[in-house]
């Protein structure tokens, strides 16, 4: 699991961050100031620091200084500031994103994902892309449903499912992985933009209106998509209703 350094000396705000990403399968090292966290990074690589700009011994510019002095490791500030000079002095010392208190948990794994990925730091091997390499048999394909993605339209059988673009995201990250359960917040991260910009609930209210449309097509085959009671949402590979 890519490791992250999350540096920030408000106990409220790491224990929220720590949460949120060991949630998404990180490994996170928190240190309370910045004297800690060079020595974390010294003792173990990082994937990725999160730095918060006022820390109580030395600034995360100082951090990010230090830490560039012997790694490319990317990084992510979060300050109370929104000052255009301290945006542009934390991007010209070798961060990577800015973020502004207060943010949403959720925003700040999206951008960490993010930065991965641009960066092409870390091998993917967190849950943020669907794939089916690391699995040791390519699972079942969800019966009745096809995926044409010269057209980029899924069908149901013979029928053509009528989607928007987001429920057309939602449904083919859950189709090429059948049987995994994805959280909400996995799925907002594949099926927007900027998923910091929506809420989870925005999720429920796509997949219900998947199902409906599955139902439409043949009766029965909304049970396809299973809920995972306070985690999220699955694809059953499983043989939908024959049809009347």
């Amino acid at each position: 699991m890519p490791r992250v350094l999350l540096v920030e000396d408000e106990p409220a705000i790491a224990d929220t961050l720590v949460y949120a990403l060991e949630t998404e399968c990180f490994t996170v090292t928190h240190a309370l100031t910045g004297t800690d966290a060079l020595a974390a990074a010294a003792r173990e690589p990082h994937d990725c620091a999160i730095l918060d700009i006022g820390l109580p011994d030395m600034t995360g510019l100082d951090v990010c200084r230090r830490l560039r002095e012997t790694s490319p490791i990317p990084v992510l500030f979060l300050t109370a500031r929104n000052t255009e000079v301290d945006r542009i002095l934390g991007l010209e010392l070798g961060g990577d994103d800015y973020v502004t208190k207060p943010f949403s948990p959720r925003e700040i794994v999206a951008r960490v994902r993010a930065i991965l990925r641009r960066t092409g730091h870390v091998r993917q091997s967190f849950p943020s892309a669907p794939t089916t390499t690391n699995l040791p048999h390519k699972p079942a394909p969800a019966a009745g449903l096809h995926h044409d993605a010269s057209a980029m339209r899924i069908h149901l059988d013979a029928t053509t499912l009528d989607l928007t673009a987001h429920e057309y995201k939602l449904l083919l990250v859950l189709m090429e992985q059948p049987g995994r359960v994805f959280t909400r917040d996995q799925l907002l991260d594949h099926a927007w933009e900027d998923p910091g910009a929506v809420t989870d609930r925005t999720v429920d209210a796509h997949i219900k209106s998947i199902r409906a449309k599955l139902r439409a097509a043949c009766p029965g085959a909304e049970n396809m998509i299973e809920t995972r009671r306070g985690i999220g949402y699955s694809l059953q590979p499983q043989i939908h209703p024959a049809r009347k």
